[in-house]
């Protein structure tokens, strides 16, 4: 059996399963010399909440950690949220920098949404934040 290494022991979703979306972001230390880290989907959903049909998008985040780095299951439990609730993309973009900034405390945050085209008008949308 492989040995954990002692900086999951804080974890509470990592091993879990888990059938519900989850506003709970875990944190882990930063590797030492960690410059940058890049999360990656296509699959952000959210509802336009002005008519309640679903938006589809891409969504890029990007940050350079300063002691904290986002443990990645509950990044995506996390981004889950979204898929009920009415957001523009603009400030689907700037709420998780915010959200990843506040847990985080990095050097910076870069969040980029890239919403699907609707009615062929794709929308892209940026939230930084830096200390």
């Amino acid at each position: 059996m492989a040995h954990e290494p002692e900086y999951t022991k804080d974890l509470t979703i990592l091993g879990k399963k888990t059938r519900n979306p989850l506003d709970q972001l875990e944190t882990f230390p930063a590797p030492k010399n960690t410059q940058t880290v890049k999360f990656w989907t296509d699959e952000l959903t959210s509802l336009c909440p002005m008519t309640g049909q679903p938006d589809f998008g891409e969504l890029t985040i990007e940050y350079q950690p300063d002691e904290l780095c986002i443990e990645s299951k509950s990044l995506k439990l996390y981004l889950w949220t979204f898929r009920e609730v009415g957001h523009f993309c603009e400030a689907l973009a700037s709420d998780i920098a915010q959200k990843l900034f506040d847990t985080l405390e990095p050097k910076w945050i870069k969040v980029t949404n890239k919403q699907s085209k609707r009615g062929g008008i794709e929308t892209t949308s940026v939230g930084y934040l830096e200390k």
